[in-house]
């Protein structure tokens, strides 16, 4: 131990003489570790925030959704175009599948919303009482929808919804009209994040421009048929959908995908065609969690690259060194150091260089998170439209593997990389390096 003690002292000296150049060297192997330790949090970051969005929808949980077939007659420009769920299949779906505890249908439709004077293009959606619970939808005043309300013209407003048509006072009790119906508002939900889209299974869901009526209502006043005018003249295009999603809830999370392929198998016997999409949020987990891992471990390979440019640096100035001390390395030769001495003493200053520059590319690392938000309020002050909306949410998360993974990586640089200027300098004549000028 006092060998090496002695041994470490002594390196640390010889770097000390050429404070420059060591600190450069060190500064390859700092810039590659917080590399490292900030592109795996950035990616957890992002990762996290997926995942999130996916356990929201209940690992349990089994959607079904209505989509527009491919196949389409672009010739007929009148023409009624009927696909999607329906309410058979829902009623089908209680009776078959005993493994289904609750099933929440929605219809769902883009409206115009006038209300004293203030118009607003919300989304209307045709519920059930459980569609509170699932959603995790949270009362701000008033009341949620209740199964006496069916048939009813009543309405819950998003907070968007209210605050646009009502911006100075208490829509409970107000009275709003779509097209020809007068709904009388008896709730408003509280502010609740909107969901990012998840590949190309869900797309991106904005709660808080909704306006909430009874699925019995929606179907009595609004119908299942829809007409829209496609340009000038009487040219129209009309859809038949009767519903646009069905939300199953199992009672075990074994029963998941086994219930998924029943409910495959009976859409494809009733549907001629492919006019649903069956989501389950458990595989999309299972997805992302894949995902993160090849995201980071390609991270990590653009960050090892980093670290191996400082290590190809600091053989560099390690054989420089070599060159420079070669009659200091025969008078310790001629005084009797043997050549794993010579080896120990520049593998010692290597690992020196690399562990200085990596214990503070780690605190660096570290410190991610302030300086990303630090960063992120200066851009926002400048020009918030500069950020793109996941920017504003991404909050970076430190992987400590990362960070033992990075220290790991560059020690053993070090060792890698001074291991070839150490053996060259140990394989030196004695004799020759005190001829050395």
């Amino acid at each position: 131990m006092g060998t090496f003690t002695q041994t470490f002292r002594l390196g640390l000296k010889s770097l000390m003489l050429q404070k420059m150049r060591s600190s450069l060297a060190a500064l390859g192997i700092f810039i590659g570790t917080t590399t490292v330790i900030w592109l795996v949090a950035m990616g957890e970051g992002v990762s996290y925030q997926a995942q999130q969005q996916i356990l929201e929808l209940g690992a349990n949980n089994i959607i079904v959704r209505s989509i527009e077939p491919k196949t389409s007659s672009s010739g007929d420009k009148n023409r009624v175009k009927s696909y999607g769920l329906l309410r058979s299949d829902y009623q089908r779906f209680l009776s078959n599948i005993p493994s289904i505890v609750r099933a929440v249908p929605i219809r769902e439709l883009r409206r115009e919303f006038v209300a004293k004077g203030r118009i607003l293009n919300a989304n209307l959606v045709g519920c059930t009482v459980d569609h509170l619970d699932l959603n995790r939808l949270e009362i701000a005043r008033g009341r949620w929808i209740t199964s006496g309300d069916d048939r009813e013209n009543v309405v819950v407003l998003g907070d968007g919804t209210a605050k646009r048509l009502f911006p100075y006072e208490n829509p409970i009790g107000q009275k709003v009209r779509m097209e020809s119906d007068v709904y009388t508002i008896i709730g408003q939900t509280k502010p609740r994040g909107a969901s990012a889209a998840i590949g190309g299974s869900l797309e991106a869901r904005d709660y808080a421009f909704d306006a909430y009526i009874p699925l019995e209502t929606f179907r009595h006043r609004v119908g299942d048929q829809i007409m829209t005018r496609t340009g000038e003249g009487f040219n129209f295009k009309g859809e038949i959908v009767e519903l646009t999603q069905i939300t199953l809830t199992i009672a075990d999370i074994d029963y998941v995908d086994e219930t998924a392929a029943i409910l495959e198998r009976l859409l494809k016997t009733y549907h001629t065609e492919e006019d649903y999409a069956v989501v389950v949020p458990k595989e999309l987990l299972r997805q992302a969690e894949r995902t993160r891992s090849m995201f980071n471990a390609m991270l990590v390979i653009i960050a090892g690259i980093s670290l191996l440019v400082g290590g190809i640096g600091i053989m560099n100035i390690m054989l420089a060194t070599v060159t420079e001390r070669t009659r200091e390395i025969g008078i310790r030769r001629a005084l009797g150091a043997k050549r794993s001495h010579i080896i120990q003493q520049f593998l010692v200053e290597t690992l020196v260089l690399t562990g200085s520059g990596g214990l503070l590319g780690v605190l660096c690392g570290l410190l991610c998170g302030p300086i990303f938000y630090a960063v992120r309020y200066v851009l926002l002050m400048i020009s918030p439209e500069m950020l793109p909306p996941t920017i504003l949410t991404l909050e970076p998360r430190i992987a400590w593997w990362s960070v033992m993974l990075s220290v790991f990586i560059s020690l053993g640089v070090g060792l890698l990389f001074g291991l070839y200027p150490a053996r060259r300098a140990a394989a030196m004549n004695p004799i020759e390096a005190l001829r050395h000028e």
